[in-house]
């Protein structure tokens, strides 16, 4: 009976469990058919979150120009090459889409890729034999030009397939390469990254941010019919615009290339600047390179804002200006040069020639770049305490603040009575070479001093809004105006007398106010100077008109291989010369002197546009100027140079004509390439520096809108060496 009655109890709690159980569940679920929710969790939401996908939009990131608007920098497709090796991609396919015979894959695409065919072959065989989906091919698979991609589509190897990517162009190759600098794709999200100069400097301007497409699907992936799509646009980068000057920034790559050829410096550092506004309009260096070919840059730094050295006597520009305007200059006193002893404790000064030149007067001291002058005008005249106050107000203790990465300040080396004295003629103490384009400023400005800067405007795309533009700023007044005019009277003698060193540095067309610089060069091992006539560097910091200064410039060459004889001069003021005297026509200033025989001669680009061909070649000859018709057509609609513009005789003048065809461009420049690509509207790639060897497009071809041109280059100093 007990039995009995126990059973039944489990019984009784069992049944009234069950219920109790089915209850709550019903219970439960009655409340998830109400409310929706589970835990606080929204079902619906949960569900359109699994239904829910998105496609992200890229965002493109911003484009770089010059000042005048051309392209500096700009994103244009690139493809990566891949292997699908799974056969399920191929079923129910009329024809394959997966690898079926690597041998013959790697056959026909070993001569489209840098690789050979048996490493094709061991990665799709190692591929298939891990069991992946698909293989890619490493660099020599990545960044593949639309033309690799159509020439390999074109053979319709089964199982290759490509991915479009976007990669950064730079149309014009070695060009202020150190100011725009380069992105690259990052190997951790794919996106491009700046890596040196503007495209690092402004990257996260320039990048943007991605936008994307929001849609519902089923479970076998495919968009819902009444799916609430979502669209949020990207934000594309800003474009930026540089104050550089597409027009004599060529002149100045130009140059600089020719002088790097002839002479093999270790380093060549260049800036042109308008000391009215601050606008850099170019900067070159040497080593330079092309950023679309980033594996091969053989200098990372902007060596005219990254390497400060030791000026020699261009730094003299600022000991005479802070002599004359603490009150102690008097440019007509004599003083004893060749030798300066100070004291026992401090090594005796020499002048350059060593035995000096007599009693000269201090002006005259200036002109022959006298370091027994600048000793004693700041060790005897104005002292040291003084000189230091004015090189601070110089701002030679400090950057710039240009706006690109990486600046390095100079250091004044100011502890020791010999270190202060050296200092006044550019010895022990560094500075860049915008450091002191800067503060040659205030001579240019009547004693304001401005802020150098190399970024014009940001707009955004988007809106076409300008974010920010870029205007003069005068960051201190070191000198009083008078003091400014007198220093470009003296700065004009060093160039026109006929006892200064600055002879070399005449234009034909504008007086020039400058001084030359020759600085030793530290041993690395801490032995002094090194010793040999070609161990310096060689500079020259000069600005014209001499009565109001549109630009200003520095120039340095570091070890130029010189002839027997040869002063280092000649390739710095073959490129100052150059530059200035072409910039400054170009920008429309008025010539302040008549040109004299025997100086740079130069001719005015005539009027020939919608010219019949043959006088408007009589009119090239008669005046002297190289040229090309490019074409066969009976009339001129466009040239390479504007109409009034001043050009010297060896510019090479391109004439295009009404019934385009394809010049044969064997020896043109980058500079002629490029010309010819921005006027007839073509995509160029060059490969290579110097002189034009190869072109993918024949001679006499007709020429399409928007073809692709890809030449290859090579330098002279090669073609030489090849033919010894």
């Amino acid at each position: 009976m007990k039995r009995k009655k126990q059973t039944n109890f489990i019984i009784n709690f069992l049944m009234f469990a069950f219920a109790f159980l089915f209850l709550f569940l019903a219970g439960r679920y009655m409340y998830i058919q109400v409310t929706g929710e589970v835990q606080d969790v929204s079902l619906t939401e949960w569900a359109d979150a699994k239904r829910e996908t998105s496609i992200p939009i890229k965002a493109e990131r911003g484009i770089v120009y010059d000042k005048s608007g051309m392209l500096l920098a700009y994103n244009q497709p690139a493809y990566r090459l891949y292997a699908i090796l799974d056969a399920e991609y191929s079923s129910n396919k009329p024809s394959p889409l997966h690898v079926v015979d690597p041998e013959d894959v790697a056959k026909k695409l070993s001569p489209h890729l840098a690789i050979d065919e048996k490493e094709i072959i061991q990665i799709i065989k190692n591929g298939q034999k891990a069991g992946r989906f698909q293989v890619e091919f490493g660099k020599a698979g990545k960044n593949l030009t639309q033309q690799q991609m159509e020439d390999i589509k074109a053979l319709q190897i089964p199982g290759i397939h490509f991915a479009e990517e976007a990669t950064r162009y730079y149309p014009n190759g070695v060009f202020a390469s150190h100011v725009i600098g380069f992105a690259q794709q990052s190997e951790d999200n794919g996106l491009l990254e700046g890596v040196i100069g503007i495209e690092r400097e402004k990257n996260k301007l320039l990048t943007g941010e991605d936008g994307f497409i929001q849609y519902e699907r089923d479970k076998y992936d495919k968009k819902l019919l009444q799916s609430r799509d979502v669209v949020q646009d990207p934000e594309n980068g800003h474009d930026i615009y540089l104050t550089i000057d597409q027009k004599i920034q060529t002149v100045l790559e130009d140059v600089l290339s020719e002088v790097d050829e002839q002479y093999e410096p270790e380093r060549i550092t260049a800036v042109v600047m308008n000391p009215k506004t601050g606008e850099i309009v170019a900067i070159g260096n040497r080593p330079s390179f092309n950023p679309n070919e980033p594996n091969d840059v053989e200098n990372w730094y902007n060596d005219v804002i990254s390497t400060p050295f030791e000026p020699g006597s261009t730094s003299k520009i600022f000991t005479w200006a802070a002599a004359i305007d603490s009150g102690v200059y008097n440019g007509s006193e004599l003083f004893n040069s060749g030798k300066y002893v100070v004291n026992e404790k401090i090594e005796p000064i020499h002048d350059h020639n060593k035995t000096g030149w007599g009693a000269i007067s201090y002006d005259e001291g200036f002109r022959r770049s006298s370091n027994v002058a600048a000793s004693k005008l700041v060790w005897e005249k104005m002292g040291t305490e003084t000189f230091l106050e004015y090189l601070e107000r110089f701002h030679l203790d400090q950057i710039t603040e240009v706006d690109l990465p990486n600046e390095v300040a100079g250091k004044i080396l100011y502890n020791w009575p010999s270190e202060k004295i050296r200092t006044s003629f550019g010895q022990g103490s560094t500075m860049t070479p915008l450091q002191q384009v800067k503060a040659a400023s205030a001579i240019a400005n009547g004693g304001k001093m401005i802020k150098p800067y190399v970024i014009d405007k940001i707009v955004d795309p988007n809106s076409d809004e300008i974010m920010f533009e870029n205007e003069p700023t005068y960051v201190g007044e070191p000198i009083s105006e008078d003091t400014a005019e007198q220093m470009l009277d003296l700065l004009e003698s060093v160039v026109n007398s006929d006892d200064g060193t600055g002879k070399p540095y005449r234009l034909q067309s504008y007086t020039v106010a400058g001084k030359t610089g020759t600085a030793q060069i530290p041993d690395s091992a801490g032995n002094g100077y090194l010793a040999g006539e070609n161990n310096n560097i060689f500079s020259f910091l000069g600005m014209a008109p001499k009565d109001d200064p549109q630009l200003i410039m520095h120039v340095s060459i570091t070890r130029p291989k010189l002839k027997e004889n040869e002063s280092g001069s000649v390739p710095v003021s073959f490129i100052f010369n150059n530059v200035m005297e072409n910039g400054l026509h170009y920008l429309n200033i008025e010539p302040d002197k008549e040109a004299k025989t025997g100086e740079l001669k130069t001719v005015t680009m005539p009027s020939v546009e919608h010219m019949d061909v043959a006088t408007a070649e009589k009119k090239m000859k008669d005046i002297g100027l190289r040229y090309t018709v490019v074409g066969k057509g009976k009339k001129i609609v466009a040239t390479n140079v504007l109409d009034g513009d001043v050009i010297y005789p060896n510019k090479h003048v391109l004439l295009i004509t009404d019934n385009l065809t394809m010049p044969d461009m064997t020896d043109w420049s980058k500079q002629d390439v490029l010309a010819f690509a921005h006027l007839v509207n073509i995509r160029v790639e060059t490969t290579g520096s110097g002189y034009v060897v190869k072109q993918s497009i024949e001679k006499g071809k007709t020429i399409k809108e928007d073809a692709k041109l890809t030449v290859e280059l090579e330098s002279s100093l090669n073609k030489k060496k090849e033919k010894k």
